[in-house]
Parts: structure tokens; sequence; C-alpha cells
């Protein structure tokens, strides 16, 4: 986002202009009275209302920045997760401030004694599982409860009922009729709570067992999901008069009317906020508003109530956006013009990594059921160390933290997962894997949408005719999906929840919401096909653009671009084959006869016809995607992507010279074949080695002939070379592959596209006759061996660097298999010689396994290619006694995970077969047992003469 300002002028009285003294007034004193100095009072004495309704004093000196009650108040709360909150206050006008840290408090509360602040959370973000602590888990869930009293958090009755009974569970434990209705008596948790009094009741009763901690974050789920979570209105009109309500949160500027959203501004979207007296501006990117009006207008009650809305704009911006604290602006000598506010906090990257890397021990504390009517609190940290809490202290106390692992989850050991009604039927947990791949999808569109476009208009690097081609085609698709995935949240949070059974049927069922949406999906099809301009017209401007170039290479190199580039732009297209996909699946599950069937089936029938219109849109585009990749990672070749050439297959094999099997990576196209070895150690690139055409080709077994396993020759026109697979299945797959492309080589004749040029080498020629004399460095020899798993050097993860180091090959035809084996969802890693799980929220794409620590992240902490690993069930001597658990193993890399459900189970199996068995894997559920050897370890060493 661009600049973010607001200007204002200072008002001056008569006189001061022209330098007139400024009057005193006149006296009412008597003759010889003099007036007695005013005595300032040496401390305030704030009164802070806390988040549980209790009231604390501060004393604070009487010109003491807000920063300093802040301090107290955190280091009175124990507080270490305080950047989310802050405190507010009610101005002259009745509506609600955050005290500025950088300012005095007596400029900012024009009467301190008469006024009460209170804590509040300031900054709501998307996930509750981004906040790290327990203990500012129930402080969001008391805010919530807040919002729900004031009429802020509006929903549903259902969902209001649901919220209270949890909120009601967290405060007084089990269910006890008496108890609840004596408790609710006296305890206002709703506006009119009573008429909703029986369906409180009836939630809480399914919350037995629950502890505190579990129905604070139940409180969070269901809220984050709400349209009003988090959302302040600031009353407000458009150009035309009419009456709208502003609000920000994490994701931008939004506006309301009524309590229904109409607009959002995403920070991407936005270059500038400004404000001008009364008037709100919101200035816009070029490629957003188009032919449109770039700035927008809105107008508020006053100019204080203006610079107040555009000064939490600005915090939360910086809060969400940005990856540091911004810098203080220098003070003008003479004058200066427009606001010095800025945001003073860790922003949330800041706070994240703060816990990650500090290892810092917290002070536990403990939540234990009231069964009093009113919550009391003690923290540990209040008392002195010498003495210990006694039993009823103990009793009474509803806090004492856990210690909670670090975000990248080291070492965090996870206990059994919480128990919730889950239903029994499979057609849930096929909804539950859409909406987990939505979440996922929806990401992979943010790398697009916000991160590189982010990066390009920073850089202001991308052509105007491009940027406009490549955002008006994705983000009206992003938008789209947004909607889809917030209604399958909604459907799958009443699946999930307590139910009537005359409201069973219409809750547990999925085909209306699909049957709407692939509907819809038909009216995205004109996008869809224009995603292979948009590709072809990407690649032709970093060739031609230094700058655009540079800005992409340096984009692919960040952590939240987990694939190449260009991949995401094939993922709306791929996203449809999952829709198919799951449908059938669901489908397949149902009788005729079931009430969701009919719907399921016609969505089926509407996404399919899109399919089938678009297959060869998705072939060309994913054989351009392979293409370009390759162009971007092959050294010494020129001209790759040209029409009529088709990638085929990719991977290792060993190619004889006379010092022995030398490892190359070679890549079989339509009309030649290319093989290379590894660039310069700490590098991503390979060496052009040599290039065979089709045409004349002849391939020959020769295993008898030259004493070394799964060997076969190629027969070039101008050249003769021996290469070694590593299996036999290998070998024979490259044979398969090779002979189909020599004979379609061959039926093409002259329609074969031009051969690539080569980079002109200083080498001196060669014999044609040779068998190879390549010159390479040590490290080439070795292939610069390291472990793929863990985080790596970045872009090691491609398809081609796995094959080089897992040994195996990967074709086009797998490639494709890969689209529909894609998989999201949480599940527990455990490693082999390990006590604990870990909960980690699983991407399973591109042959290759994510690890995030919530689904909310935005980049992977660790990754981990599954080409050549076996997947398994593990052994009794592996001394795993849990259900649903799978083994992955290569050579001597093993690893556990732990899955929800059966159904899940078999999903991870299934996909995880389906890529890695596909791509060189002879078994799908293999025993576990010793890995043969293919007899060419101790011939990769040795070096070329």
């Amino acid at each position: 986002m661009g600049e973010i300002e607001g200007t204002y002028r200072v008002l001056q009285t008569a006189g001061m202009r022209l330098g007139a003294q400024t009057p005193v007034g006149v006296s009412t004193l008597e003759p010889g009275q003099t007036l007695l100095p005013r005595m300032q009072e040496k401390h305030l004495h704030l009164r802070v209302k806390l988040l549980d309704n209790t009231m604390e004093i501060f004393d604070i000196e009487p010109k003491c920045d807000g920063q300093v009650l802040l301090t107290q108040v955190w280091k009175r709360l124990n507080l270490v997760e305080c950047d989310y909150f802050g405190m507010e206050f009610q101005n002259t006008q009745s509506y609600w401030i955050w005290l500025e840290p950088m300012k005095p408090i007596i400029r900012q509360i024009r009467r301190p004694k008469n006024v009460v602040l209170r804590l509040a959370v300031k900054f709501f973000p998307p996930d509750p599982g981004q906040l790290q602590e327990e203990y500012t888990r129930y402080l969001f869930a008391l805010q919530l409860k807040r919002d729900l009293l004031e009429e802020r958090l509006t929903c549903a009755d259902t969902t209001a009922a649901l919220l209270t009974s949890h909120l009601l569970q967290s405060e007084i434990g089990d269910y006890d009729e008496t108890l609840d209705r004596e408790h609710l008596k006296v305890n206002e948790y709703l506006p009119g709570q009573q008429h909703c009094l029986e369906k409180i009741l009836e939630f809480h009763q399914k919350h037995v067992g629950q502890t505190p901690a579990e129905s604070d974050f139940q409180v969070l789920e269901i809220a984050r999901k709400l349209e009003m979570y988090g959302i302040r209105f600031h009353m407000a009109s458009d150009r035309e008069g009419t009456k709208i309500q502003l609000a920000v949160s994490h994701m931008g500027v939004l506006v309301f009317q009524g309590t229904t959203k109409i607009n959002t501004f995403n920070w991407s979207k936005v270059r500038k906020l400004s404000f001008k007296r009364k008037r709100f501006l919101i200035k816009l990117h070029p490629e957003v508003h188009g032919p449109y009006q770039d700035t927008l207008e809105f107008l508020l009650g006053s100019r204080d109530e203006c610079k107040n809305f555009w000064k939490i704009c600005v915090e939360y911006h910086t809060f969400f956006r940005l990856l540091d604290q911004p810098k203080p602006k220098a003070k003008a000598v003479f004058f200066s013009r427009g606001s010095s506010f800025r945001y003073s906090g860790r922003t949330q990257k800041q706070l994240v990594d703060y816990f990650k890397d500090s290892g810092m021990k917290r002070i536990p504390y403990e939540r234990r059921h009231s069964k009093t009517h009113t919550s009391v609190r003690a923290l540990t940290a209040d008392l002195p160390k010498q003495v210990p809490l006694g039993p009823a202290e103990q009793g009474s106390s509803p806090l004492l933290s856990p210690v909670l692992s670090d975000a990248g989850g080291a070492g965090m050991d996870c206990e059994e997962p919480r128990h919730k009604r889950v239903p029994a039927d499979e057609a849930y947990f096929i909804v539950k894997e859409i909406l987990a791949t939505e979440r996922t999808y929806l990401k992979d569109l943010e790398v697009i949408t916000v991160w590189f476009r982010s990066a390009v208009v920073k850089e202001d690097a991308m052509p105007a005719t491009l940027m406009t081609l490549l955002f008006s085609n994705i983000d009206p698709i992003y938008e789209f999906h947004r909607g889809f995935l917030r209604e399958v949240e909604q459907r799958l949070a009443l699946w999930e929840g307590p139910s009537k059974a005359h409201t069973k049927g219409s809750h547990q069922r999925i085909g209306d919401i699909l049957l709407r949406n692939m509907r819809q999906l038909k009216e995205f099809t004109s996008y869809f096909q224009r995603h292979d301009e948009v590709l072809t017209e990407l690649e032709k401007a970093t060739k031609r653009c230094k700058k655009l170039e540079a800005v992409y290479k340096e984009f692919e190199l960040q952590k939240v671009c987990y694939l190449p580039l260009n991949t995401f732009l094939l993922k709306p297209i791929q996203r449809l084959l999952h829709y198919r996909l799951l449908l059938r699946r669901l489908c397949g599950h149902y009788s005729p006869g079931h009430h969701d069937y009919a719907d399921c089936h016609d969505a089926l029938k509407a996404i399919t016809e899109v399919t089938t219109t678009l297959q060869h849109i998705l072939i060309r585009l994913e054989n351009l995607q392979k293409l370009t990749e390759l162009q971007r990672d092959l050294v010494g070749i020129e001209n790759l992507i040209a029409p009529g050439r088709e990638f085929i297959r990719e991977g290792c094999l060993h190619k004889l010279t006379k010092k022995g099997l030398q490892q190359r990576m070679f890549f079989l196209f339509s009309d030649m074949l290319l093989y290379t070895s590894k660039g310069v150690a700490g590098t991503s690139h390979f060496r052009i080695r040599g290039l065979l055409p089709l045409q004349g080709m002849l391939v020959e077994e020769s295993d008898n002939e030259w004493s070394v396993p799964h060997c076969f020759t190629i027969y070039a026109a101008q050249k003769t070379i021996v290469v070694a697979a590593s299996t036999r299945l290998e070998k024979e797959k490259w044979m398969l592959d090779l002979n189909s492309a020599i004979q379609a080589a061959k039926s093409g004749g002259d329609t074969a596209p031009a051969l690539p040029g080569r980079t002109v080498c200083t080498r001196p020629p060669r014999s044609p006759n040779e068998v190879s004399l390549e010159q390479e460095s040590e490290d080439d020899a070795r292939g610069v061996r390291s472990s793929l798993e863990g985080h790596g050097q970045h872009r090691a993860n491609t398809t081609m660097h796995v094959c080089w180091y897992r040994n195996t090959s990967v074709s086009r035809a797998d490639h494709s298999a890969a689209v529909e084996n894609q998989l999201s969802g949480y599940l527990l890693r455990k490693f082999k010689n390990s006590h604990g799980w870990q909960k980690l929220w699983v991407v399973f794409t591109n042959f290759c396994l994510f690890f995030y620590k919530t689904h909310q992240d935005d980049y992977p902490l660790a990754s981990l290619p599954l080409l050549g690993y076996s997947v398994s069930i593990p052994r009794e001597a592996d001394g795993i006694h849990k259900d649903y658990v799978f083994k992955l193993q290569f050579k001597s890399h093993v690893y556990f995970f732990r899955a929800e459900s059966k159904y899940t189970f078999e999903r991870w199996m299934e996909v995880i077969q389906g890529a890695s068995s596909s791509a060189g894997r002879a078994p799908s559920i293999v025993q576990d047992g010793p890995q043969p050897s293919s007899g060419l370890e101790g011939m990769v060493r040795g070096k070329e003469e």
C-alpha cells in the first residue's frame, strides 16, 4: 500500500496573526485580593475497567504519555501478547477513542478523574490460532462476550445462544439446570436473553467435559466466521448522500449498509488513505479502478471523527501488513504539513517472531471452572514467589497459563485431539476436504493478488497493460472464491454443531451451495480462457523488462512463493478439476434417494461442462508453465519455448563415461533429448551438456553389453550415449517414453519445431565418436548432495531438483495426475526418535508436503518432497499404538503422521500413493523393509577424465 497521510490546520484566535497580546479578560477580584496559584496534582488516579468488568486504579504522573499507563496495565495483568490490546475511552461526543501511546494523557482526556478507561481488543486476527497464549485467548473471549452484550457482534439467535453456552461452560463448568438458570438470572450475556434461554441450556448440555480453554477456543472459532467479528462502525455517507458505515479489519477498509457488507478495499488495492476535514479519501491503484474514478470519498460526521477513523486505519494497516514498526518522521524545522501520527508497537509479524525466537518461559497459570456467579481472577505473577497458593485460592482462580511452544512448533507435544461432535457420515468429511483445500487455494491466489502485486507496485516494475491483464483476470476469481469459502465455513459450522431432528436435514447438506457456485463458475469461463495469454505476456515482459525480471526472480526467493511463481497462475483451472473429483465422491457416496443427491449431481454436471471446455487450455498451460520454468533453470540453451514443443519427462540417469557412470539430469521433449549436470554449488541451475534430436534416434537395451544394471543405449544422428536408470521400472518408463516420442517425431516430419540454440562454449570441439569427455568440478561430480528435508535452499523443491537428489524421474502424465492428488488439513506429526506429536497444517501439492502452524500462515515452516518415499502402515516394531497413522520412509528418513478419522487417513494414503507411485514407485501400500540398492551408489562418486 502506498502512503497514508492526513492534513489538518491549527485554528488561531483573534489577534494571534498580528502579534497582539493574549487577552486576559476582566478581573472579578475585590481590590487587594490576589489569585492563589492552582495546585497541580502530583498524580492522576485513573480508573481502568478490565475485560472481566473489574475496576483497577492506576496512579500516573499528569504529564506522562499514554504508554506509561499501558505499560502499567500490561505489567499488572502479566499480559505478553499486549500488542493486540489497547485502552479506549469515550470523548465528549460519546464515541470511543483509543488512547495514543505517544501523546500525553492530559492532552487526550479532558477530565481524567471523571473518565473510565476500559481495556479492549484493538486488533482482531483472522484466526485465533495465531494467538500464542491461552491467556490471550481467554481475554479475547471476554471481549466477544462484551460485544455480544453491547450488540456489536450481531448474529442469528441460534449462533448467539451457541456462543453464550460456550461462555457459560467456560465460567461455571458442566451443565446443571438449577445452577444454569440461577446464574443466567443474575448475569446477562445477551440483550433480552430470556427469549433464547431454553436454546442456551440445550446447547450447554452438549459441552460436558469441555475445559475452559476449549470453551474459549470454541467461542473464537465461531465468532471469527461471523461477518461482524471485530467490526467497529463509523457512521458516514457516500458522495450521493447514502448513509453507510465504515469499518477496518485485517484485510482492509470495509463498507457496510446496516449489517450487510457491500464493499471491501483490500490493503493491496489501496494506494493511499487520507482525510481532509470531514472527508475520508481512498486512492486506489490504477489496475484496480480501471476506467473508473481512482479516489473514493466518504463524508463523516466531523473532522475529529474522520481523523479518528483514519488513525485506526493507519494502525490496522501497520499491524497486519508491515514487517517492522515504522520509524518516526523527522520533525520539520519551520512548518509541517500533514499529521505526524504513526502506529507505535510491534507488528503482528514482530510479535510472532518474538515468540518464535525468544524461547522465553511464560509464567504458568491455570483455568478452572468457577461455580460462583462471578468470575474471580488471580495470577501467580501477582503473588510473592515464596507464598504458595492454598487450596481455596487455587480452586477459585480461573487462570494459570500453560507453556506453549514457539510458532515454529519445534518440540511441541500435542495432546489427544479435542473431542467434539463429529458426524460419522462420510459426506461430512468430503465437505471438510472441500473446505480445507479451498483455504489453501485461496492462500495460493493471494500469492498473486496480494504479495506479487505488492512487489511489482512497490518497484513500479510491471507495464500498465500487463497489470490490467493480469489482475483484471485474477481478482474477480479471488473474490468469488472468498465468498464461496465463507458459505462452506458457515454450513460446516452448522453441520458440526448440535441440531434438532427437524433441522438436521437442512444443515447436513452441501449440494445447494455447490450447485449455486458451480453454476456461477460458468460465468468465469472467459477469465479462465485468458490465462494462456496472461502466462505468455508475463513471460514476454520479463524478457523485455530487466526491472520486472529482477523483481520476478527476487519474489520467487521469498518464503511466501513456495512454488515457481507461474505455477500459481494454473491454480484456478486446476481447482475446477478438484471440484469435479470431490463432487464425484459425493455423488458416489449418496444414494439417488438422498435429499442432497439431486443438487450434487446437477453441480457435478455443471462443473464437468466447464472442465470439458477448458481441458485443452489446461494441457497447453501446464506445458507452457513447465517450459517456462525449465528455461529459467537451464543454463546454456536459448528459445526452449517454441510452438509445437511439448515436455514429456524429466529425471536422473547415469551416463557412461571413460571414468564410469556420471549423474546427469535428462529432459525429454517432443523433438529432442537434453542432458545436463548440476550447476555451481549454491545455485539452482543445471548446465546443458548435450542436445540430441529425436529425428533418426534409436533406443536399445544393453544390460548384457556393458554389465551395468538397468542400462540402455541411445543412438542419435551424430552421437551415441549409454545410460543407466536406478531401477528396472525407471528404465522401462524412459524407454517407453523415448520410443513413443521418437515415433511421434517421425510421424510429425517437417512440422517439428526448430531446435533451440546453445550458448557459446569455450571448450575445444571434440570428435563426434567420443563417448563423453565433459570436464566438471568435484562438486559437479558429487551432485552437491544435501538433504531436501527441512528448510533448505528455497526453490530446491522443484521436481527437477528432487529428481536429481532422489535419483528418479517424473513425466507429463505424472504432473497431470498430481493435479488431482492434492490435499490439505491438520495432521499430527511425529519423528522416528521423538515422543510427542506435533499438530501442523499440512498441504500436499507438487509431490511435496508443506508444513504450517495454522491454515492462516502465509508461508510454510518446512517442506518434505515425497518423490522416492514409500508410504506404509507402521509395524509393531515402530511402537506406534494409535489409530489412523501412516508412515513415510526414504532410506533412514522416517516420519509418522496421524489423521483425525478413517476417511481422512485413507485420503492421505491415497493421494500420497497416487503421487509417489505414479512418479517412479511400483507399489501402492508397501510393507516396511530395507530399500533395495540399485547398484549405482558406488559409481556416482567418480570424476570424469
